[in-house]
């Protein structure tokens, strides 16, 4: 079973691994445009979350705007 680190924490794909961000946000029902991505160190620009491949053991960071004080 294939696996990727999201903000920490092992998760396993029975279905294999998403095959982009933006695939990988639906799936986590995140939007878009709420969520700053970086894998393995490397800030990802949203404009190219439906572009940019992900792959077996990347770490991911999700970062989420929430709005409120």
């Amino acid at each position: 079973m294939e696996s990727l680190k999201i903000n920490g924490v092992k998760k396993q794909f029975a279905a294999g691994i998403p095959a982009t961000i933006a695939v990988l946000l639906e799936q986590l029902r995140i939007e878009a445009a709420t969520v700053v991505a970086e894998i393995d160190g490397q800030i990802i620009e949203r404009e190219k979350f439906a572009e940019t491949k992900l792959h077996e053991g990347q770490s991911i960071e999700l970062v989420r705007f929430v709005p409120g004080g």
